[in-house]
């Protein structure tokens, strides 16, 4: 076999030698000694001194026949540094059957180097890479660090102390270059994932509905994410009814959120195609039976229907929240939930009641997420409910805000209430005809 180990642990039978060298075989005395140039011996320990820590130990592998000899030792140390083990491989097909996770740094001591050096690279990318250079030629030196190893040794500055600190070097830019690469692999993906995520958000369809205001707040529970498994939107027909709805994937993650994007797609393009109250939950629910990863996942939705003279609308409940109606001269108030339905995606057969809304001038309707009501309230177990946020609600359309003040107003109590950042999934939708 063309490639031997040297620097393997010691084997039973060994002893500390007159020198002090732990490692050493005991029948040391008897072999002639071994030609490494400027090797340095570590000194005996006073005998009265406590044991020192065993450093921490690293694996070379030498790849090439080492004319010179310079690495025939079984290890390299400096006193106080790492222990360096060597592993010997005469040619590239022989060091690949001894590189793995175990070799910390190879050194190339052949002639093409620089061809060498890109199959080194592809056989052991976490590795790091020295290579052996004859005399100071630093345009192939520098040439070999352009192309990813991390240093050079000369090779008649072979010594214990050089080989140590030069391994050691190499290794920690090694560790410093992945770990770069990884941050900024990190960062590209990221910022892709929030192109993609932003990409996915709706945006409102309400050309031609003269005074209607629309406001929206979006917060995933993830950290870090663009979008979670809360969903809405919001469109105006071109026979003038205005649509609104918002739901919620139970669930985190982004499967959850996948299929919530799936859900809100499905509803506008039904909804353009006309298609509304029963038939289209009923359509939507098929989506999420087929789309779902689980047959336990469900989604609830609150759908509105705005009639085009802004003075009535139909309101369809599948397990969510009941939105928030506001008039000029009444306190605010949740819509009628006691005849909503079920959630999509719990029961084959089922019926979901229309609910009529009249609307008076100078409404404020608010559609909401139960991750806006699920908070709590200081540091017990008592939650914000829908009673509370209506109750905040109030106090601020008192105060006379509105649009996306008034949402912001409004999440940032709640967030107070909470004392931190709310960990389920919110969404917030405000439409508005102010007399």
């Amino acid at each position: 076999m063309s490639a031997a180990w040297h620097g393997a642990e010691q084997p039973p039978g060994t002893a500390q030698g007159a020198e002090g060298r732990e490692g050493v075989p005991a029948d040391a005395a008897k072999r002639p000694p071994v030609a490494l140039p400027r090797q340095r011996q570590d000194p005996c320990p006073p005998t009265d001194a406590a044991p020192a820590a065993p450093a921490a130990s690293f694996t070379l592998l030498v790849v090439g026949d080492d004319p010179s000899g310079a690495f025939t030792a079984p290890y390299f140390q400096e006193p106080g540094s790492p222990r360096i083990r060597v592993l010997r491989a005469r040619n590239l097909t022989a060091a690949a059957r001894l590189l793995g996770d175990e070799v910390h740094c190879v050194l190339l001591d052949l002639p093409d180097v620089l061809g060498s050096l890109h199959q080194v690279l592809r056989l052991a990318p976490a590795a790091a890479v020295l290579v052996l250079t004859d005399g100071p030629d630093e345009a192939a030196a520098a040439e070999a660090v352009r192309l990813g190893a991390q240093e050079h040794l000369a090779r008649e500055e072979v010594d214990a102390g050089t080989v140590t600190r030069a391994v050691r070097y190499a290794i920690e830019r090694k560790r410093a270059d992945l770990a770069q690469r990884q941050l900024s692999e990190t960062r590209l993906l990221a910022q892709e994932n929030r192109r993609l995520e932003r990409g996915l958000l709706p945006t409102p369809l309400l050309e031609g509905a003269s005074g209607l205001r629309f406001a929206a707040r979006y917060r995933p529970g993830r950290s870090r994410a663009l979008l979670g498994g809360d969903f809405y939107d919001t469109v105006r027909t071109p026979d003038g009814t205005v649509h609104a709805m918002i739901g919620d994937v139970c669930g985190h993650g982004p499967d959850a959120a996948a299929l919530g994007v799936e859900l809100r797609i499905a509803w506008r393009a039904l909804t353009f195609a006309g298609l509304g109250g029963e038939e289209l939950l009923r359509t939507l629910q098929d989506v999420l039976v087929h789309e779902r990863a689980d047959e336990e996942v469900f989604a609830t939705l609150c759908v509105v229907d705005i009639a085009p003279d802004s003075r009535s609308a139909e309101l369809h409940l599948a397990g969510h929240p009941a939105p928030m109606l506001a008039v000029p001269g009444r306190p605010p108030a949740l819509l009628p939930y006691d005849e909503g339905g079920p959630a999509l995606g719990l029961l084959p057969d089922v019926s979901w009641t229309r609910v009529p809304v009249r609307l008076e001038p100078g409404w404020c309707l608010m559609l909401y997420t139960d991750g806006l009501i699920e908070g709590r309230i200081g540091q017990g177990t008592q939650r914000l409910g829908q009673d509370g946020m209506v109750a905040i609600a109030a106090r601020h359309l008192a105060d006379g805000l509105a649009g996306e003040e008034l949402l912001d107003a409004v999440l940032t109590e709640v967030r107070e209430l909470n004392e931190g950042e709310l960990t389920d999934d919110v969404a917030v939708v405000l439409l508005e005809r102010r007399a």
